[in-house]
Parts: C-alpha cells; sequence; structure tokens
C-alpha cells in the first residue's frame, strides 16, 4: 500500500487483487480441466472487452485497445521479465 491512499483507493485495489484472484483459480481450474491456455486466453479477452463494451461503449474501448500495442511492448503484461 502507498503512503498517503484514501479509503476508495485502498478498495479499489483490493477488489483488483481479490478480482484476479478469481480469475487465477478459475484459469487454474480449467487448465486441470484439459481446455488449452491458448483457448482459455482468447475466452477471457473475449469475455473483458464485451463487457468493457457494454460498460463504456465501443468507441471507449477502441481506444484503449489501441494503447495496448505499447504496453504489451513495454513490458506490462510480462510475468517473467529476465534483466541483464
Amino acid at each position: 500500500m502507498r503512503p498517503g491512499m484514501n479509503l476508495t483507493e485502498i478498495a479499489k485495489r483490493s477488489q483488483k487483487h481479490a478480482a484476479l484472484r478469481y480469475i487465477a483459480d478459475a484459469w487454474e481450474e480449467a487448465l486441470y480441466d484439459g481446455v488449452e491456455p491458448e483457448m482459455l486466453a482468447n475466452a477471457s479477452l473475449f469475455a473483458a472487452l464485451s463487457d468493457l463494451v457494454t460498460t463504456y461503449g465501443e468507441d471507449a474501448v477502441g481506444e484503449m485497445a489501441d494503447k495496448l500495442s505499447r504496453r504489451i511492448q513495454h513490458g506490462e503484461f510480462t510475468l517473467n521479465r529476465t534483466t541483464q
């Protein structure tokens, strides 16, 4: 937790961690049941983008998606990064 975080920021961060735990648990269960990781990834992206479009609209989600390439290339989604 960062110093100076207010209760709203703490609650949002806690919800994000809980949401990620739920997704990780479901992911592991699906892998155990034999679902291929690529299928899980595609289904997860579809579900997430569909929900975001419903909530924020196609234009806003399109703008967000346009920025994903740069974020991916900058390592924001790389879990096992090696440093030299």
